[in-house]
């Protein structure tokens, strides 16, 4: 697993980008698949997630997830749930002690937010519709409900398609560009009329605009790491049936 040193000095805070390594999946989801929606064996990625759970030091019936829906919907959580009942969103928001929050991503930017002061977390998934729609002001608006003050969160971008890797087609840019000329500045040329998107610097850019300024991203580039991420991108170039989960998750530990 993946960790940034401002969040592993936090007493009480537990975090990790969770790599595919370290888990009992077999062939496309080998091994840390923690997909509920993947069609991995079920027993399978309920042990990894268990063994995600022990990592963070919490119950594993309290490392909690989202039906995500690449939305800009965040859930202020405050008890766990059984997987059935988990909520459609793409973010979660505690200041609960003891549970864990996460987010699944395949190349997606996975985003964990702490204010320490006031002992909120949030955990984003952040592909580029949901942040094109405004998850990350919506997490962070969140917290800001649980008594997080902008000024004070810490963010890391964990692990996602790097832009060297993300090709679009031109009509790609047109709702970007709608939002902001400005966000030109995300795309650079590809082959032919193919353009390379920067979906780690655009999720930056949106931390910054809704107040947070301590950012983390992480160097990595889940499409070409292929022994370390798992990639829907990869999976379907590949032809394969079905790729993967990726976790990231925070705790705030009692």
């Amino acid at each position: 697993m993946l960790t940034i040193g401002p969040f592993n000095a936090i007493t009480g805070l537990r975090h990790a980008f969770f790599t595919r390594e370290g888990g009992v999946s077999e062939g496309i989801y080998a091994s840390l698949n923690c997909g509920l929606g993947s069609r991995d064996n079920p027993a399978h990625v309920t042990e990894n997630r268990r063994r995600a759970a022990r990592a963070l030091d919490v119950d594993p019936g309290k490392l909690l997830t989202c039906y995500q829906i690449h939305s800009a919907e965040a859930v202020i959580v405050e008890k766990p749930w059984k997987e059935e009942e988990r909520p459609r969103a793409d973010a979660l928001v505690t200041s609960t002690p003891g549970l864990a929050i996460g987010i699944l991503t395949a190349d997606c930017a996975p985003l964990l937010l702490a204010d320490h002061r006031a002992g909120v977390i949030g955990a984003a998934h952040a592909g580029w519709k949901g942040a094109l729609a405004g998850v990350v002001e919506a997490t962070v608006a969140a917290m800001e409900r649980l008594g997080a003050r902008r000024s004070e969160i810490l963010a890391a971008i964990g692990p996602c398609i790097g832009q060297c890797s993300y090709e679009v087609g031109p009509e790609f840019p047109a709702p970007f560009l709608a939002q902001a000329e400005a966000n030109r500045g995300f795309f650079r040329p590809g082959q032919g009329d193919r353009l390379l998107f920067d979906l780690k610097g655009y999720v930056a850019r949106r931390l910054v605009q809704a107040g947070v300024k301590d950012i983390h991203p992480l160097p990595c580039d889940t499409f070409r790491e292929e022994k370390r991420f798992f990639s829907y991108r990869r999976a379907s170039k590949n032809g394969e049936p079905d790729y993967g989960r990726a976790l990231s998750a925070i705790a705030l530990v009692e």
